[in-house]
């Protein structure tokens, strides 16, 4: 499903788009990881959901 970029409403600031060149660019850098590092912790928790990535990369840093 494509990302209308019009509509920004709430679910779009929580969801990672790795389809979007811009939104993976601006995650890998808030994050301080790689793009395959992004993907990797998407994998791992099973949602896109920002929240839960960030949590996943904090504690894997610890």
């Amino acid at each position: 499903m494509a990302d209308d970029k019009t509509k920004k409403g709430k679910q779009d600031r929580t969801r990672i788009a790795m389809s979007e060149p811009y939104e993976v660019q601006y995650w890998k850098k808030k994050f301080g990881v790689t793009g395959q590092g992004l993907a990797g912790a998407i994998r791992a928790v099973g949602s896109n959901n920002v929240e839960k990535v960030g949590a996943y990369l904090k504690a894997k840093r610890k």
